[in-house]
């Protein structure tokens, strides 16, 4: 079976889009031929949402993962049926706030997704792990599972410390948890970007310099869309609800660089 890369969407904040790039990235990915297994830890379950999917009966959700139960059996629904084929997802919910206190009571609490996705691993391209806006304890445990992590920040006036302090909490659980190899940082991205803000544009301007400071890509920012905010109303991916839109652009270099990393896992 071929290798896969998988990304976690890291934040220490909420309303900062995650899940709105998670199922996005996750679409253009399919449009390009690759298979994406895309991962809600989130108890508010807004990537299930995002991807239609609240309705749908499902055998679990990612809570049943973490279970110390769990044989192997993933939960995973397929997304956008009739439109593309090519992703599926694990849905969240609220059954993971009784993961959130199982993990903190299991000596190897931050390890079990990677466990259950060594043990029981998935065979698709991309799996895409969509995290709470916190940063214990599930992010970590997609932190150990992941082989690539993207920070997306809002272009407030504290986006740089709050950058600074992602890569901080990076690095410390990283050498904490003993990661080998540690995951890679795809990049930071800003999101909710209104270009017509003199605020946004004077923190993206100096935005660059910082990431180039760390050595860490720096992605132009995903603009703040009514055709995102009503393409996730409707449970779709911006390339079906508007396949014309120039917001759409907005994920590609991220998506360019996502192929880029699977080339290089899988030696092309």
């Amino acid at each position: 079976m071929p290798a896969n890369l998988t990304l976690s969407i890291e934040t220490n904040a909420g309303g900062v889009a995650k899940s709105t790039i998670s199922y996005n990235l996750a679409y253009e990915l399919g449009v390009r031929g690759y298979s994406v297994a895309l991962l809600d830890i989130d108890p508010n379950e807004s990537l299930t949402l995002f991807c239609g999917l609240g309705e749908v009966k499902a055998l679990g959700t990612m809570a049943n993962v973490y279970d110390p139960g769990f044989k192997g059996n993933w939960p995973l629904v397929t997304a956008w049926q009739g439109k593309i084929d090519r992703i599926q997802v694990c849905k969240g919910g609220k059954d993971l706030h009784e993961t959130i206190r199982e993990i903190s009571k299991d000596l190897r609490g931050a390890y079990i997704l990677a466990d259950r996705l060594s043990d029981y691993p998935l065979s698709h391209d991309f799996v895409i792990i969509d995290c709470p806006a916190t940063l214990e304890p599930l992010p970590l445990t997609a932190l150990a599972a992941s082989s690539h992590v993207l920070i997306p920040i809002q272009p407030e006036y504290k986006a740089s410390q709050s950058a600074a302090a992602m890569i901080e909490w990076y690095y410390y659980n990283c050498k904490r948890l003993r990661l080998k190899p540690i995951p890679k940082i795809l990049g930071i991205v800003p999101t909710r970007w209104k270009s017509d803000w003199g605020a946004h544009r004077s923190i993206v301007e100096e935005l660059p310099l910082v990431c180039k400071n760390l050595g860490i890509q720096y992605f132009s920012p995903i603009r703040e869309s009514a055709d995102i905010l009503n393409a996730s109303g409707r449970g779709l991916p911006l390339g079906i609800y508007r396949p014309g839109k120039e917001a759409r652009g907005d994920f590609l270099p991220i998506v360019d660089a996502l192929v880029q990393e699977l080339k290089v896992i899988r030696g092309q």
